[in-house]
């Protein structure tokens, strides 16, 4: 395979660096001593930034005022923003715009997407269902009226859905069929229950009420919430990726200067055993990561489909991830659990984002029954 990323991806990668470059990951309070979420807001400063840098049109098309670069591009930029725990909708907005330029009515196109590349318009999505444990695509109902479609159900979870202007919401027909609505945050039948994430961030339950949207607002492309889903996927093992490349060079930096017996304890076999071990999760993390994004982007076949290799991504990161922060967290010894000292954040970061990809075992389930279905070979 060849890795080797384009003279516009690795722009991206920089004009990101440059961006994230000024951001502390303790910049607000700290999710162990927090009663509720760390922050009303998501970071305004920063996504007036990476609106200034170009990196919210990043993936539109150009008519949209954006570069036409794809979600390989976009992965690249979400892995700098986990180094820094960059505390913005950027995979939330990004995606649910690639898919309203992608399945969308090129009216809805013109209505959004400019907005959303400026940073003036903000998208979350409603992806854990009601619980967090079942389809997101049955926990609310959409029927069509004589004035458009009417949603009733609940989705949990939602990202700085406080902050948000319109909540991309999976629904189910009464044909069996999935849509993808563009809800205002505020309108009517709308309600918002607050909730704060692993990581301390304000999430929100959505609960729709007899909500009735006119059908410029609905997506009903087959594959559309398939795309989006997947893209979602993708993106949190690209922060997953990020987050632990950024725990293993600050666990590298702290073992290389902490010593023990008159030597840094990164010249003990034990400490070197543990750091490579993790440093072989972060390169599976990152193989398969690209394997995912690029069948995402370019819709290349396979012997299995792309939801095969996100699955694969999925069990590296989810599994990965938590083993890079539990090593970091004991190389530190009792230096990592001080609330002085950044290292505890990212792991309640990297919990979160465990939480979000869901147990290996399940996506190993999900990968054996691709490969009964499509036998290689």
């Amino acid at each position: 395979m060849d890795f080797t990323f384009t003279e516009e991806q690795q722009a991206a990668v920089e004009a990101a660096r440059a961006v994230f470059s000024g951001v502390a990951p303790d910049g607000v309070p700290s999710p162990a001593l927090s009663p509720g979420a760390v922050a009303e807001e998501f970071d305004r400063p920063l996504w007036a930034k990476l609106a200034t840098a170009d990196l919210l049109s990043l993936v539109l098309s150009p008519q949209y005022g954006g570069a036409g670069l794809d979600s390989i591009a976009l992965c690249l930029v979400l892995r700098e923003s986990a180094k820094v725990l960059a505390r913005v909708p950027l995979l939330e907005s990004s995606a649910v715009a690639m898919t309203v330029e992608r399945y969308g009515s090129p009216e809805l196109g013109a209505l959004l997407l400019p907005g959303a590349g400026r940073g003036e318009l903000v998208f979350t999505v409603g992806a854990n269902g009601r619980t967090g444990h079942d389809p997101a695509e049955l926990a609310v109902t959409a029927r069509p009226d004589e004035r458009g479609w009417v949603l009733d159900g609940v989705q949990t979870g939602v990202p700085w859905a406080q902050c948000a202007d319109r909540v991309a919401v999976p629904a189910h027909t009464g044909g069996g069929r999935t849509v993808l609505a563009l809800v205002p945050r505020i309108h009517e039948g709308v309600t918002l229950d607050d909730q704060v994430s692993t990581n301390g961030e304000r999430f929100a339950e959505v609960s729709l009420d007899s909500v009735r949207i006119g059908g410029q607002d609905l997506i009903d492309a087959d594959g559309a919430w398939d795309w989006l889903r997947g893209l979602l996927a993708t993106g949190t093992c690209a922060l997953a990726l990020g987050l632990g490349e950024g725990v293993l060079a600050m666990t590298s930096a702290y073992t290389g200067k902490r010593e023990q017996f008159g030597h840094p304890i990164a010249t003990f076999q034990a400490v070197a055993v543990q750091a490579a071990d993790r440093y072989i999760d972060l390169r599976a993390m990152e193989a398969t990561l690209w394997q995912a994004a690029w069948r995402i982007s370019t819709g290349a076949d396979g012997p299995l489909p792309p939801s095969g290799d996100i699955a694969v991504a999925k069990i590296w990161a989810s599994e990965g991830v938590r083993r890079v922060v539990q090593t970091a967290q004991h190389l530190h010894g009792g230096f990592g659990a001080d609330t002085d000292y950044p290292l505890h954040r990212y792991h309640a970061w990297a919990k979160q984002l465990e939480l979000s990809l869901g147990p290996a075992a399940a996506h190993e389930e999900v990968l054996g029954d691709l490969l009964a279905a499509h036998p290689l070979g």
